[in-house]
């Protein structure tokens, strides 16, 4: 009996990537073997050039389609070029072989996912014509007058748990209408591929809500919180003291990472990391217990058992998890192997 599979791929806009998707119907034969690569127009997805307009879709991660249920499933493929080779805009080969460089250090991340629901062109829970109450009684709150989505949410959530994917949590974020989830702890190929499963799951689950999901870094200006991407980081080092976590917050730190890990962090990061609303200025790097204003935070409880991991708190909801993984191993591995922290 034949399936659905249902090709994801991230395309070439600029400054910040969309999703794409189209379905593949395939027989008995692809049950349980590797699915086949296809082909798309990627003069239409800012990935080629009319005259030479094909592009591959490589499946790299298969789950279960929690939509369509059944036996169809969710294919994430990476975009190569009709040579075999990875597209320009296929971030995930670099992290490839980062991650396997670094393969012995056992990097594991966590990343918590800002988003922003809209109905039309205003947030949810914004009234028309006006703004609703000052930040402050939405974040983790209850009761319909601070909470909006929160049906979407749950079925979101819902989707993602039946996919299989890693998700650790949920919570409603600080402005109306802002929620978060969390998937952790992977290695960085898999919390990138899931990732973005996870919010082609949102975008696909919100449209049955007649409601659409943004990741824009800054999507009310004024006092309001901007949404971001925390990524927490460790590894077998820093899971085992604490050294090895001051070795990783100090290197993230020297020379020019800071703006090569800024510039790289999503479009917009100026607007939201401003220095204020839980942020560091976007050009001064920090880092400091317990402290959500620093570039990275360690949690108290790191200090307090000598060992952990660290979050870095300046990747915008937009960025690109492929690329903030990538910059985060290959920063941090680096130098802890160079102080002999592995």
């Amino acid at each position: 009996m034949s399936f659905k599979a249902e090709y994801i791929w991230i395309d070439g806009t600029e400054p910040t990537a969309k999703l794409r998707s189209k379905t593949k119907i395939l027989g008995d034969d692809a049950k349980g073997a590797d699915l086949p690569i296809w082909g798309f127009d990627g003069s239409s997805t800012n990935q080629a050039e009319g005259h030479a307009s094909d592009r591959v879709l490589k499946p790299v991660f298969v789950c279960p389609d929690p939509i369509r249920g059944g036996e169809d499933v969710l294919v994430l493929c990476e975009v190569l070029n009709t040579d075999m080779t990875p597209h320009t805009s296929n971030t995930r080969a670099a992290l490839a072989e980062v991650a396997e460089k670094f393969a012995a250090q056992e990097p594991v991340f966590g990343i918590e996912q800002e988003y922003t629901f809209f109905k039309g062109a205003r947030p949810l829970g914004f009234p028309e014509g006006g703004f609703p109450a000052a930040q402050g009684g939405y974040y983790c709150g209850v009761g319909s007058d601070e909470i909006f989505g929160r049906d979407v949410v749950e079925a979101h959530l819902e989707n993602c748990l039946k996919a299989g994917l890693g998700i650790s949590g949920i919570n409603a974020e600080v402005m109306p209408g802002q929620w978060e989830f969390q998937v952790s702890p992977l290695a960085p190929l898999e919390v990138s591929d899931q990732l973005w499963v996870a919010r082609w799951l949102l975008y696909r689950t919100a449209e049955d809500f007649d409601v659409s999901a943004t990741l824009d870094p800054k999507p009310v200006k004024g006092d309001w919180n901007g949404a971001g991407a925390h990524t927490n980081f460790s590894t077998k080092a820093m899971r085992e003291g604490y050294d090895a976590i001051i070795t990783a917050c100090e290197s993230l730190g020297e020379g020019s990472k800071p703006l090569d890990h800024v510039k790289n962090y999503g479009a917009g990061i100026d607007d939201r990391l401003t220095g204020l609303h839980e942020t560091a200025p976007w050009n001064e790097y920090s880092y400091g217990v317990s402290d959500r204003g620093a570039s990275v935070r360690i949690p108290w409880q790191v200090e307090k058992d000598g060992k952990g991991y660290i979050e870095d708190r300046r990747p915008n909801a937009n960025v690109d998890p492929y690329v903030v993984t990538r910059l985060m191993v290959d920063t941090c591995c680096t130098a802890l192997e160079k102080a002999g922290q592995i």
